[in-house]
């Protein structure tokens, strides 16, 4: 899978999409009412405990609504912080960073509250499990949420359909011979990882011995998947998925399964509590 980098051209872009969005047509008419251009220093705060990313973007916001706004960050993109944390001091005028206290906020407690997430599951399972966020992502916020991930500590998974071959349960229930499906796969691989996901251990039986990188195990208790990667041990990386929460983590993990893919990362996540303060 390529990796996944956040420039910050791409950083930019980003932040001056989001502010058009915000700001058509007619800018901010509520902070326009404001005589006050004068400066001011305002808190960055966090009302909860988490693991704070998304900072430049946060800089790159307000430095797009106006060059002359300084943004002292004090707390480290990936660190923990606590309640009533000050993550960072901005300086400007008053009335410039009230107009990009939303979207800076959007972007730092959406990549925040993924990354502390993840975090929640990473601790919950040995060094030797990774856990991996999915394709279940925000459309076009993709690399975004990915990026979120690996700040949490978590692994990212594949990017998008080019990136490797991954067949799953409906690639294979569309042919009664589906381990011919994973045959083509080995032969077109040119280089590409091939994973394949299974439901039953009567599936993996019959595709057990073929050249392929990873199996991935859809939706089977503790109990099935250990006996499951017993067959798998030595021959592919382990994979387990499905139904994954911070309360069945651990079970799962206890497997020695090498990596985890969890949904909940990305697609329905909580953002972390922020607020600026004046």
């Amino acid at each position: 899978m390529p990796k996944i980098q956040l420039s910050r051209n791409f950083i930019r872009s980003t932040c001056k999409l989001a502010l058009n969005e915000d700001l058509y047509p007619s800018g901010d008419i509520t902070t326009n009412l404001l005589n006050n251009s004068s400066i001011s220093k305002v808190k960055l705060i966090s009302n909860q405990k988490g693991i704070i990313g998304g900072l430049e973007f946060a800089k790159q916001t307000f430095n797009l609504i106006d060059k002359n706004i300084k943004f002292h960050i004090k707390k480290k993109e990936g660190s923990k912080v606590s309640k009533g944390s000050v993550i960072a001091l901005i300086e400007g005028k008053i009335k410039n960073i009230l107009i990009g206290e939303r979207v800076a906020l959007n972007f730092l407690s959406h990549i925040s509250g993924i990354a502390t997430k993840t975090n929640k599951f990473v601790k919950k399972v040995s060094k030797s499990t990774k856990i991996c966020c999915t394709r279940k992502t925000i459309p076009n916020l993709r690399v975004i949420q990915k990026y979120a991930v690996k700040i949490g500590g978590g692994t990212n998974h594949r990017f998008n359909l080019s990136d490797e071959y991954l067949i799953k349960d409906n690639h294979l229930a569309t042919t009664e011979k589906f381990e011919e499906i994973v045959k083509k796969a080995v032969k077109n691989k040119k280089g590409k990882k091939i994973t394949v996901e299974v439901d039953t251990l009567k599936q993996f039986k019959r595709i057990n011995g073929l050249k392929f990188n990873t199996v991935l195990f859809d939706n089977m208790s503790p109990k099935k998947l250990k006996i499951a990667i017993k067959y798998a041990k030595g021959k592919y990386e382990t994979e387990a998925s499905g139904g994954v929460t911070l309360k069945n983590i651990k079970n799962l993990a206890s497997t020695k399964v090498d990596r985890i893919s969890v949904g909940e990362l990305t697609h329905s996540i909580q953002a972390l509590d922020l607020k600026l303060e004046i």
